[in-house]
């Protein structure tokens, strides 16, 4: 029997992620050496601070603060730090110094994947990252390789657990966003800090990363359009849930043919009305789910833990053992499949559906003028619903009007939105949400 290669593992931050990954690298050595043909060895972890408690109980002869000495003497580089600097220079450092490099860092590959995809080319060494999106998910190797012989049209995601976790807490206790996002916090959904949850930054991040390999193009943060879930208020999703729609904050890339700006890739992440049959709606809690259409294999849907330490070191591992098999058997690395250039669309491009929240004076005529912009725009009325506000203590009565619009494009959308504030009867618009699936 010939004698099994050890290939020197360096593993740049031991976080929740992180330390589990080492606990696996210890705990399955036998197993990972038997699936990737070689002995992946753990040679050190490259921490700030060595005293840092952590929850796994790791070797203390594997820490190191001196991360550039490690990466330089190993042959793969799983790189947890976060962040974009040192991150950034220190998987460089690597693939320059030959090795194949595993990361999960969404926000560096979305503001600067096209540079570690060149270097990694050039050097001829694998980059991975499939924990960058969707946590335990194996999406990315799918849409990469099982999907490489067909054409994706549309990627819908919900790829970010706090937010799901949040929305999904409003509509199954009808709880305010704060309290909601405080019982994230508690149960550990959510960071102290979650400014790049909430807002949809990190939904952002992974929407280009999507993107990217769906469309065989390099598209950066800067092409995504963001919108977060914080102005998503209890009344939208009660009136949400009225109309058979649950609110989920989606990550959304797709092909459009558009009459101004041409055939292009919009990408987008806004929180989004979905019917409740449809498959993204029953995701819950902080679980995470894509769905993919493509020409030939039609509907697909991935779906499983979107965060946390264990799920996340499996696809991180997923990578390694990938890798070291590549080491093993020789051959170019493999980064991404960009073949061409798609432009990137902005937003108004896009076509979509809103649903409209409206507080309106209650009086005759009322509904025809709000028709008539609607119409004026382009803009089709699918569903109009209206309620009565009947207040003793004043003599003026109001009403609610909820409108959900058929497909129209974002820019005839938003003309019709402000056109209807406009009106002198028009008490204020309540809410505006895009609507999918329908």
């Amino acid at each position: 029997m010939s004698e099994v290669r050890n290939l020197k593992v360096a593993l740049l931050g031991c976080g929740n992620v992180g330390a589990q990954v080492a606990r696996i690298l210890i705990d399955d050595a036998d197993a990972l050496a038997a699936r990737s043909g070689a002995r992946l060895e753990l040679s050190g972890i490259a921490v700030r601070n060595i005293d840092t408690p952590r929850d796994v109980e790791l070797p203390r002869e594997l820490f190191t603060t001196d991360a550039e000495t490690l990466v330089k003497d190993a042959d793969l580089v799983i790189e947890l730090m976060g962040g974009i600097e040192p991150a950034r220079s220190l998987i460089l450092t690597a693939v320059r110094n030959g090795a194949c490099v595993v990361t999960g860092n969404k926000a560096l590959l979305a503001q600067d994947g096209p540079t570690l995809y060149e270097e990694a080319d050039k050097a001829g060494v694998q980059l991975s990252y499939e924990a960058a999106v969707a946590g335990a998910i194996p999406i990315l190797r799918p849409i990469r390789d099982s999907l490489s012989g067909d054409r994706i049209t549309r990627v819908l995601g919900i790829v970010n657990g706090t937010t799901n976790f949040i929305l999904d807490q409003m509509d199954t206790t009808g709880a305010q966003f704060a309290d909601a996002l405080a019982e994230a916090q508690r149960l550990g959904y959510a960071e102290a800090d979650p400014t790049a949850d909430v807002e949809g930054h990190d939904a952002a991040a992974k929407a280009a990363i999507l993107a990217s390999l769906s469309f065989h193009t390099r598209f950066s943060l800067d092409d995504v359009y963001c919108e977060g879930i914080t102005k998503v208020t209890a009344s939208d999703i009660a009136s949400a849930k009225e109309a058979g729609f649950v609110i989920k904050l989606l990550a959304i890339a797709e092909k459009i043919e558009s009459p101004d700006n041409g055939s292009g890739i919009s990408v987008r992440v806004h929180p989004t009305l979905l019917p409740r049959e449809h498959p993204l709606a029953a995701v819950r809690g902080a679980f995470n789910a894509v769905f993919i259409e493509a020409e030939n294999a039609g509907e697909l849907m991935f779906y499983g833990q979107g965060a946390g330490g264990t799920p996340t070191a499996s696809a991180v591992l997923g990578d390694l053992v990938s890798a070291a098999r590549r080491l093993v058997l020789g051959g170019p690395g493999r980064t991404e499949t960009t073949t061409g250039y798609v432009q990137p669309l902005p937003v108004e491009a896009s076509t979509t559906s809103y649903y409209i929240g409206l507080d309106v004076a209650d009086q005759p005529g009322v509904l025809a003028r709000i028709a008539h912009i609607f119409a004026e725009n382009g803009v089709s009325i699918e569903i109009m619903r209206q309620t009565i506000h009947r207040d003793s203590s004043s003599a003026v009565e109001s009403a609610e009007l909820k409108i959900v619009t058929h497909r129209a494009s974002e820019a005839a959308l938003a003309a019709t939105v402000e056109a209807v504030k406009g009106l002198d009867v028009i008490n204020s618009v309540t809410s505006v949400l895009r609507v999918e699936g329908v």
